[in-house]
């Protein structure tokens, strides 16, 4: 925005001073405080300075640059691009029985909680989970069994409802012959509605798209259809590795490691309003690559060693979150990130799944936190 030359208010008092003094021959002109003339010179700068704050409000809200919340969505709304909608959490969470006599049902819509109630979730149907019944259209949990794995997604969307594992333990709602509930994976998937800033990020890119057909294009139009969504592009290879020019695939990821086939049947849509003529693709999930963590530490003077033994693993979990598709989890960062800890004076026995090496990612892979077991 280009630089305006604005007054405060005395020096719009003083310029209509100098202006009435300047152009009357009689020494008889009063300023002084109190005056009639002041008076209505201090009037007209109270007006003049309301006429030019309303001028910057103008120039701010009309300039993506500095526009914000709604008037930077009608800004956008004249090229067609709108603001991200907050994502909901989605995860897995077991429920089991005590007493496994009797068959039980949970039904899509079925309410779990935070132990404090926060937070709520509702069931929702997932075809690839066994427990599912198509029939029954709900989650069928036979007799003699003790458990059952079922998809769940938060009320509120948003970040809010992100959570840590074991976090989500408490019935909203009482379940026949279902006695407990708990998700053995952190949720991290959930995201508030996109920011100004990132609006204003997107837009540009929005436009580096415009030219089709490129990676630009294809990236911006799966990262368009909701907030967390990454992708993957290979060029020039079919999904079984082989090579195969005018061939390019996506693998899509949405935050959990295993979107559901309607975000990535909508990614494909989106990559086909894009790409070139004669040129093939296609698009898929991406495939979880869990990781166990196991080590020990030794605890430092003066520290609780259980305080710093759970602070360790909640920095682990958080670093493999960070790892991005495709990106190799590296067997020696977990020193680094186990000593960034404050109390640990030493980490022995580290490994991954039981070894000491790197876990690889393809780019068809995420690295996933598993387990994480410090002693």
């Amino acid at each position: 925005m280009a630089e305006l030359e604005t007054r405060t208010f005395d020096q719009l008092v003083e310029v209509q001073a100098s202006a009435v003094q300047g152009a009357s021959t009689s020494a008889l002109i009063d300023f002084s405080t109190g005056s009639i003339l002041r008076a209505l010179a201090q009037a007209f700068a109270a007006v003049v300075l309301w006429l030019q704050a309303i001028i910057l409000q103008l120039l701010t809200t009309t300039r993506a640059a500095t526009a914000s919340a709604g008037d930077l969505d009608s800004w956008m709304a004249d090229f067609a691009v709108s603001r991200l909608a907050a994502v909901p959490a989605t995860g897995q969470v077991t429920f089991a029985r005590f007493t496994p006599t009797n068959a039980a049902t949970i039904p899509v819509g079925a309410l779990i909680q935070t132990s404090d109630g926060s937070v709520q979730y509702t069931v929702v149907a997932d075809a690839s989970l066994p427990a599912w019944s198509t029939s029954a259209g709900a989650y069928f949990i036979p007799a003699s069994i003790p458990s059952a794995t079922v998809a769940v997604q938060a009320v509120t969307a948003g970040a809010t409802g992100n959570a840590a594992a074991g976090a989500i333990n408490t019935l909203a709602q009482a379940l026949s012959g279902v006695d407990t509930v708990s998700n053995a994976l952190a949720f991290t998937n959930g995201a508030d509605a996109e920011r100004d800033p990132a609006l204003r990020t997107r837009f540009v890119e929005y436009i580096g798209s415009l030219a089709k057909a490129t990676p630009a294009a294809v990236d911006y139009a799966i990262t368009s259809l909701q907030l967390n969504l990454t992708d993957k592009i290979v060029e020039n290879y079919d999904y079984a590795g082989n090579y195969k020019p005018g061939t390019f695939y996506t693998v899509i990821d949405d935050g959990s490691g295993s979107p559901s086939a309607d975000t990535v049947n909508a990614a494909a849509a989106a990559v086909e309003a894009v790409r070139a003529c004669g040129i093939q693709q296609a698009a898929f999930a991406v495939v979880p690559v869990v990781a166990n963590v196991s080590l020990t530490v030794g605890i430092a003077g003066g520290f609780i060693g259980a305080t710093v033994r759970e602070a360790v693993a909640a920095a682990i979990a958080e670093y493999i979150a960070t790892l991005a598709q495709g990106e190799t989890l590296m067997w020696n960062r977990l020193f680094s990130v186990a000593y960034g800890v404050a109390g640990v004076s030493s980490v022995t026995g580290l490994t991954i799944n039981s070894g000491t090496s790197d876990l690889a990612a393809s780019a068809k892979q995420v690295v996933q936190v598993g387990t994480v077991t410090v002693t």
